[in-house]
């Protein structure tokens, strides 16, 4: 009884784990990953603490000249508003201007090409613009027709289902 009394008591003893004992675990897994995980952070921390002071004096910066520029802001405001529309204008007058050219420049592009195709000069040889339209056509109606069917068999599915 005493011998079984010990077996339990030992049982139990090796039930219970310590709460750090997972992370024993994981940190010690073998020497060399735990030794490469500490100098990991070692290496690491010191980083992101620097990170994390660069990025609150930029914020403090930041907020000091937003204080000190507004004032100018609603002074100046009368001639910046106009200016930064006129600015904004002129950018848009001249990205509109050059997608209008390269749009204009592929679409004769196109055109000389396709002319070339008909007239058989290109690397076609006189072959006809016939040959994509037809092959479309007939991948569209290749497509109509698994659609068609797909949609049959489901509604013979539905059917099945409600009769069951």
């Amino acid at each position: 009884m005493a011998e079984h009394q010990q077996q339990h008591y030992g049982y139990q003893q090796h039930q219970q784990h310590h709460p750090t004992d997972t992370y024993k675990g994981r940190f010690q897994q073998n020497g060399s990953q735990s030794t490469s995980k500490v100098l990991a952070v070692l290496t690491l921390f010191p980083i992101g603490g620097i990170c994390l002071l660069l990025a609150g004096l930029t914020l403090t910066g930041t907020l000091i000249g937003l204080g000190v520029a507004t004032p100018l802001f609603v002074i100046f405001s009368p001639i910046l508003v106009p200016a930064a529309l006129t600015i904004g204008l002129a950018v848009t007058g001249f990205l509109a201007s050059g997608a209008f050219g390269i749009t204009a420049l592929s679409s004769l592009t196109y055109i000389v090409n396709y002319f070339r195709r008909m007239s058989g000069g290109g690397v076609g040889g006189g072959a006809s613009m016939q040959d994509p339209l037809d092959y479309a056509k007939r991948r569209a109606q290749d497509t109509a027709g698994y659609v068609g069917q797909k949609m049959k068999d489901v509604g013979q599915r539905t059917q099945e289902a409600a009769r069951s």
